[in-house]
């Protein structure tokens, strides 16, 4: 059962991604720690490695549409990496109710940013 579940999140996750630009950190770790029980670490550490696939993905198809500002991914994609080690590394000595509760203000925070330009009228 926990396969087919897996199987439908991946779904859903990679439609949003595809949709709108979302899925590893906004969709996949939410699912993975509701839906298929994972702890709040095992959840972000399963997203990273998601993440690199689905991004592959996307950003190939959308080059082909001309949509890829590749210096831009460049440069935040070699200094990522240094902030990914250090975030692993608070993640591993935080208590996980601090996890969630962090995550869950971040992505409030960002929906609350979104939701903000959404609304503001069009220059």
């Amino acid at each position: 059962m926990d396969e087919l579940l897996a199987a439908l999140l991946a779904l859903a996750g990679g439609l949003a991604g595809g949709l709108v630009g979302v899925g590893g950190g906004v969709l996949f770790v939410p699912a993975l720690t509701v839906f298929l029980g994972l702890s709040q670490v095992e959840g972000e550490s399963t997203s990273l490695l998601m993440i690199v696939i689905v991004a592959l993905i996307g950003a190939a198809r959308q080059s082909s549409y001309g949509n890829l500002a590749l210096r831009d991914a460049v440069v935040i994609g070699v200094l990522s990496p240094l902030g990914v080690l250090i975030g692993v590394i608070v993640a591993n000595e935080v208590p996980q109710r601090a996890l969630e509760l962090s995550f869950a203000a971040l992505v409030l925070f960002v929906a609350y940013g979104l939701a903000r330009r959404a609304l503001s009228p069009q220059v």
